[in-house]
Formats: structure tokens, sequence, C-alpha cells
């Protein structure tokens, strides 16, 4: 039986995970949590102050991980999911963490803003999970320019992030993603790695 090369408008973009095509609508507030074990392998390769700042906690999946794993931790949300200290706006708050490193996965849509207000309130590091799209971009690229990562860390199998939350009924990913790290100060060449 021939196959059917056909599909649809999107089919291919959906199979490489190259946008955000999707069979259903995104989560409201782009809720995706992070598989903990992803902090493993970040741990595994870079090293961390002490004390984490993880302003986008959810439900505290990595903040848990990080705890476990000997880390002082301060989790903060904007959305009240019942872990750390909800109502807490990263990206306009005059708030600081004491200058800890920063460990999250941030909201998709505010990533740079993210990345960008970390890089302000941290006196060492930020690690960032996120797609390997985020490379893309014009207005990235201007942020690049400025601050540039000291390291990309491409996972070279793809990691879950859970619609809500919800580990047991979110299938596997179409999208790669990495940890992007940045060093305040830091202005050399990106290193690209594989975990």
């Amino acid at each position: 039986m021939p196959k059917d090369w056909v599909g649809n408008a999107k089919s291919t973009f959906t199979t490489l995970g190259a946008s955000s095509h999707s069979e259903g609508e995104r989560e409201t507030n782009d809720y995706y949590a992070t598989d903990p074990n992803t902090i493993n392998a970040l741990l595994a390769v870079e090293e961390f102050d002490i004390n984490i700042w993880e302003p986008a906690c959810g439900e505290g999946h990595l903040s848990k991980r990080l705890i476990e794993l000997g880390k002082t931790v301060i989790s903060t949300d904007l959305i009240d999911r019942g872990y750390g200290i909800p109502n807490s706006d990263f990206i306009n708050s005059p708030c600081a963490a004491g200058g800890a490193d920063i460990i999250t996965n941030p909201p998709y849509k505010y990533a740079q803003e993210f990345v960008e207000r970390s890089i302000e309130l941290t006196k060492n590091k930020v690690a960032m999970f996120l797609k390997l799209t985020f490379l893309e971009g014009q207005k990235r690229k201007k942020m690049f320019a400025k601050y540039p990562p000291q390291t990309v860390y491409v996972f070279s199998q793809r990691q879950k992030c859970a619609i809500n939350g919800d580990f047991e009924n979110t299938g596997s990913s179409a999208a790669a993603y990495a940890w992007f790290v940045w060093v305040r100060g830091y202005s050399g060449p990106t290193q690209i790695k594989w975990i």
C-alpha cells in the first residue's frame, strides 16, 4: 500500500517541532512543567551557587529536585499552583533574591524577558530550559550580541514538558530542548555541548 505523503498544512511543522503548531491549544498561562531529571543533567556539567531562585516554579518540579540535590531554593511564580510564593511578577517587580543563581523553565512567550531580567538580577549564573529554536530570531540576535550565553547544552534525547504539570498524560515531545547558561559579564563565544 503506498504511503500518503500529502498530510495537511501543518504536518511538517508539527513533526519537526519547528513551530508552535499543535493539535490542541497551548495552555492558558504557558505552563509546561519540566521533568526534574533535566536538573540532574544540568548539575552534572555546571556548578551553581548553593542559593537558587526558581522564578517560574509552577508546582515545584525543578525546585524540589534542586532541594534534594542540596540547594537552597527560593520558589516564586505569577500563578498560584500550590507551591512557592504566588503572585510574584518576575519581569516587572522590583524584587530580588539576593543575587542568587537563577534556574528555570520560563513561559516561552516571555523567555527573552526572563533572560534579560535574570541577567540584571543575578550576581553569577542563569540557566534557562528552552526550546532549541530560541537561538533563532532577529530580536533575540540583538540580545545574544549583548548577552551571549556561555554554553548551550543540547539534549541528545527529547525531553518531556508536561501540559499543566500532568506528566502521566503527556506524550513524547517533538521539540528539541537545551539548557542555556549565562554567566554575568561573560562576553566570549558561545559553546554548544551535548548532554
